[in-house]
């Protein structure tokens, strides 16, 4: 016997003033749902300026979503934006069926893909957060009741009880984050002191960044044509052609209306990058998107306070691309933040030279330039050079090694 799980089946909807934008974000959220395990059998859209403040969609809308799900057999609704508590109530009501909203997509997504114990202590600090604001009973058994004596009913002391245990819940995960964080702080102090720099990768999800650091190191962590195929930070070293040493540094892919409890939760996972010495901003060039991708990106580390620090775009998948896309794409691509933009293919390999000169270029423009001789004796600082550092040339003479490089401060 052959027992196979249905999938659930959505009809998404959306208010906005514009197909095209609409239909993009739209595209996006099939990927969520597809990634969650659901199917978008139809979807809809309402032109407004803003979305109605009770049920999200208009009266007559709403009706003719609730002739579709009858029509198409669908499960239930997903909305492309977040829901006020009182719109999900109200249109889960009217509709008399599941409703979901994009927020509460990403973070099913994000439950499902932590493994480690931070990962997933941060997912459920989320998604508590999510659910205490709509936290609700079901009918009239367990509503609210009124204030003043003879209105104190079990409904009310269910939903105290509830959130009670939520606020305790929130309190020690809390807790638990904070020494998390302190961990991670001690561990980024010990990596500041160390003469190794550091290189965050980054970028919209699916663009590629851990098979860029699988590529680059052999890190084997997962990597899938799927939506948060990693959420977990892992750092490997790699050594450049130059023989330069770098702490490659994968982190949580960003993504257009990224729940900012997410934001709060990941917050330490996420500030990798405030600390790097390089940022590889990774980006899909074979996306249409791909320019509403830098701008996601590069407002969620303006939100995480990431300033001053080098970037290199990386514009992977060229693969996907003829060789007159590329450069036409790369042509009209824009990226005033970045030092340098290099079109690569993780796949094939392509590109991958041109990139490790330029991180090589960036990262001795922070080092500093040494030409001096280094007696015998002190074969131990020679050896932290061409270790840390990246050896221009060397000559062995009578008194030692004259050695022209750049290095790290930390080695100078």
């Amino acid at each position: 016997m052959e027992n196979e799980s249905k999938k659930e089946r959505f009809i998404s909807f959306a208010v906005a003033q514009d197909d095209e934008t609409a239909d993009a974000s739209l595209d996006e959220l099939a990927e969520l749902a597809d990634t969650a395990g659901g199917e978008i059998v139809a979807r809809m859209i309402q032109h407004l300026p803003h979305p109605d403040p009770v049920t999200y969609l208009g009266k007559g809308k709403v009706q003719e979503l609730r002739e579709m799900m009858d029509a198409l057999e669908a499960d239930a609704v997903i909305c492309d934006d977040e829901l006020a508590p009182s719109q999900h109530r109200n249109l889960a009501d009217l509709l008399d069926a599941k409703v979901v909203d994009r927020t509460m997509l990403i973070l099913d997504i994000f439950a499902g893909r932590a493994t480690t114990s931070e990962g997933k202590i941060q997912v459920e600090m989320a998604q508590l957060k999510y659910r205490a604001t709509r936290l609700t009973g079901k009918g009239t058994a367990l509503s609210r009741l009124g204030g003043g004596i003879g209105t104190r009913g079990p409904g009310e002391t269910k939903l105290e009880t509830d959130r009670r245990v939520i606020q305790k819940r929130i309190a020690r995960l809390s807790s638990e984050i904070r020494s998390m964080k302190t961990v991670r702080e001690t561990t980024r102090k010990k990596r500041s002191r160390s003469p190794v720099p550091t290189a965050a990768i980054i970028g919209y999800t699916n663009a590629g960044k851990s098979t860029l650091l699988n590529r680059l190191t052999g890190a084997g962590i997962l990597a899938e044509d799927k939506l948060f195929a990693t959420l977990d930070p892992t750092t490997r070293a790699f050594v450049l052609p130059g023989g330069m040493k770098v702490l490659l540094t994968d982190t949580v892919g960003f993504i257009n209306k990224l729940p900012h409890h997410l934001v709060d939760a990941f917050r330490s996972t996420l500030e990798e990058a405030r600390y790097a010495d390089l940022i590889l901003h990774v980006v899909d060039i074979s996306s249409s998107e791909a320019e509403m991708h830098r701008d996601v990106v590069y407002e969620t580390l303006d939100e995480l306070g990431v300033k001053d620090i080098p970037v290199i775009t990386v514009l992977n998948k060229e693969d996907l691309l003829s060789a007159e896309e590329i450069g036409t794409r790369k042509l009209l691509f824009r990226d005033s933040r970045a030092e340098d933009v290099i079109p690569i293919s993780c796949v094939t390999g392509a590109g991958l030279e041109e990139l490790f000169g330029a991180i090589e270029n960036v990262l001795q423009r922070n080092g500093t330039y040494i030409e001096e001789l280094i007696p015998y004796s002190d074969a131990a600082r020679l050896v932290r050079i061409r270790r840390y550092g990246r050896v221009i040339s060397e000559e062995h003479t009578d008194e030692g090694t004259l050695i022209k490089a750049f290095v790290p401060a930390g080695i100078r």
